[in-house]
């Protein structure tokens, strides 16, 4: 793209973005994020087309975010390039923090040997007309702006987990991805794409251990020191120089300049559903895929400081999540207090499956012991399953075949996550109606 019609489309795309961003913006009070009137997010940039990507043709992407999350993906990107598993480039990165963004920028042009452009503002990532796909690693509070205004520009998107922040955000962009087809999505669940999850979806279609009645799994982890304190904190971080605060706040603002809640977000209510949305997503959303159970419909979850007393997050959470449709319920505990979680198993009334190896364990239970044998269903190592599931997008933006961690499954969880979360805080169960796509307290 030459430089001049590079500014020419920018300017145009962002003079339209600026526009419709005053028409979206939300005026909120600092620190009343949980209690703000939702407004349906709208597009803040121009709408485009799509850029065509010949069969001989690198990817050409983009990585909106560039904190440790947005790094470590640039990092084994520009890896999985240099193996050749995948002809992939990363041209652009995008974040208000000067240090991340050049960080990033650096890594990927010394792995890479080209150019890469950086931006402060992801807009002008998304007016490229050059680059198919943009990853987005930004926090969770910009994840749902960020991707329905790449679908709206025509990008294919790879968007972190949690979808979203909250479950109105999640139908924003539930509404945004059913309404570009033509473009592929993927939320970051790495476990997705594990062998073992989808032989258990086979055991259960086939009817072997009878109807699931309940599973459980868990994410569990001990971090003396207090979970995401590991992010340190830059002495030379300076709001309005070279971070730009005020857009990182974005709809959450104005805050007052908070070093920890720009670099330790996942630890702060307002920003984060800490334990659910970060870290239990990871095993619910392939439980789910196995299961097919339908919408979740009755949420109620408990939360409590036990050990990390200043994390404003629960350092321990635990879920029940009935799914009203199938008659299923599951069992979910996090805790980043201690390591030792549940075992993660589908019981159902004939037979059971384990899966906390790498293989898919099916045993009979005991009434029915002589109608089939147990059996292990040995599935083979894949290496790191988040490089799989990035390389599950990346193929898929050739093939335009969809991606295996798509819109269904992600907003299934999200009401899992925002119901769960909402229980924890006002001490109630909530109820999702999958026919009118509301939730309330009972």
């Amino acid at each position: 793209m030459s430089e001049q019609h590079a500014n020419t489309s920018r300017r145009d795309f962002l003079g339209t973005a600026a526009a419709l961003g005053a028409a979206a913006a939300l005026g909120t009070a600092a620190g009343k994020a949980a209690a703000r009137p939702h407004r349906p997010l709208t597009p803040r940039v121009k709408p485009m087309r799509g850029t065509k990507l010949g069969p001989a043709d690198p990817i050409r992407m983009a990585v909106i975010g560039t904190g440790g999350m947005g790094t470590g993906h640039c990092n084994s990107i520009c890896e999985l390039a240099k193996q050749g598993r995948t002809d992939t480039q990363i041209v652009a990165v995008a974040d208000v923090c000067d240090s991340h963004r050049m960080r990033a920028k650096n890594s990927c042009q010394q792995s890479q040997g080209i150019d890469v452009d950086d931006y402060r503002d992801y807009r002008e990532v998304l007016a490229r007309d050059d680059i198919h796909g943009v990853l987005i690693a930004t926090p969770e509070h910009w994840h749902a702006q960020c991707v329905v205004d790449a679908l709206e520009a025509g990008k294919d998107v790879y968007c972190e987990k949690p979808m979203t922040l909250n479950f109105d955000m999640a139908m924003d962009v539930r509404k945004a991805v059913l309404a570009h087809p033509e473009r592929i999505f993927q939320v970051g669940t790495q476990k997705m794409i594990l062998p073992k999850y989808v032989k258990a979806r086979e055991v259960i279609k086939s009817g072997l251990i009878g109807k699931p009645v309940w599973s459980q799994t868990s994410y569990c982890r001990n971090t003396p020191a207090g979970e995401w304190n590991y992010y340190g904190i830059d002495p030379s971080w300076k709001p309005g120089v070279n971070v730009d605060w005020e857009t990182w706040l974005g709809s959450m603002g104005p805050r007052a300049w908070d070093p920890k809640v720009f670099i330790r977000w996942r630890r702060y209510r307002d920003f984060s559903t800490g334990i659910i949305g970060d870290l239990l997503v990871h095993e619910v959303t392939p439980m789910v895929n196995a299961l097919d159970p339908g919408w979740p419909t009755r949420v109620t979850a408990i939360g409590g400081h036990y050990i990390d007393k200043e994390m404003e997050n629960f350092d321990q959470v635990n879920l029940t999540i009935q799914f009203g449709q199938t008659d299923h319920t599951m069992i979910v505990a996090g805790a980043t207090n201690n390591e030792v979680g549940l075992e993660t198993m589908i019981r159902g009334n004939k037979g059971n499956i384990y899966l906390g190896s790498r293989h898919c364990v099916v045993r009979p239970e005991r009434p029915y012991v002589d109608d089939f044998d147990a059996e292990t269903i040995e599935c083979p190592d894949i290496g790191n399953d988040q490089d799989g599931l990035r390389l599950n997008w990346l193929e898929c933006i050739r093939s335009r075949e969809p991606a295996v961690s798509n819109i269904d499954l992600a907003s299934k969880v999200m009401v899992m996550v925002d119901l769960a979360t909402r229980s924890m805080w006002e001490g109630k169960t909530f109820a999702f109606d999958p026919d009118t796509m509301k939730t309330r307290a009972l």
